[in-house]
């Protein structure tokens, strides 16, 4: 993959140059500021980002700022937001143009190489990967969506193990159910939600960004 690296912090952004590297994948550009990761975004078009929220001039939200401008400019951008904490109007605005390819980590949730790289490669090929506590926060606030109120609790809990970014597999273990079980909650929550696409992948993210972003 060809990954673009945006955090303030030298030996934060170059610990995870080395790390990206270190599994195969390519760092082709870095940078510093919100300024200048909204031109690597525009010039490289990275197969996947990883920013973080807060860098200069300001220290508030300019690396999420500038995320959200690229994908505007290019739906679709995929991108990794790391941050200290959750920022829930600006996750919102990250989920709103519904095409996936968005995560968004809280960085004391990211405890090995293994589980940022699988972040990573995830939101490049289009999924989701959302921290528990992002989840928490974005559905704190939320209405209730019709479709969603017919999910069972069960379904409610794959949902929201699917939006953390988790393979059938992975919230079989983490359910303590059978991956075809897993499966059938799928099938019948994405039904209950209207996704009746036959792209599996596709039919995920929208579920998941149907979850997350509810009015």
């Amino acid at each position: 993959m060809r990954i673009l690296v945006a955090e303030d912090l030298y030996l934060l952004r170059d610990g995870m140059v080395r790390l990206i590297e270190a599994y195969g994948h390519q760092v082709v550009a870095t940078a510093a500021t919100g300024p200048e990761t909204l031109d690597a975004l525009r010039t490289w078009r990275p197969d996947v980002s990883v920013i973080d929220v807060r860098m200069p001039p300001h220290q508030s939200d300019e690396g999420l700022r500038a995320a959200l401008a690229a994908r505007g400019e290019i739906p679709g951008l995929p991108v990794l937001i790391l941050s200290q904490h959750v920022e829930q109007l600006y996750a919102r605005e990250l989920l709103a143009d519904g095409s996936g390819g968005v995560g968004y980590l809280l960085k004391e949730s990211v405890f090995d190489a293994d589980q940022f790289i699988d972040a990573l490669e995830r939101v490049a090929g289009g999924g989701t990967a959302m921290d528990p506590a992002v989840i928490a926060r974005l559905l704190s606030n939320g209405s209730p969506n019709r479709g969603l109120g017919q999910l069972t609790e069960r379904e409610h809990s794959v949902l929201g193990l699917m939006a953390e970014g988790l393979s059938n597999q992975a919230i079989g273990r983490r359910l303590f159910l059978s991956e075809s079980a897993i499966g059938k909650y799928t099938t019948s929550l994405f039904g209950k939600l209207g996704i009746m696409d036959d792209d599996d992948t596709n039919r995920r993210v929208r579920a998941v960004l149907t979850y997350l972003n509810k009015p």
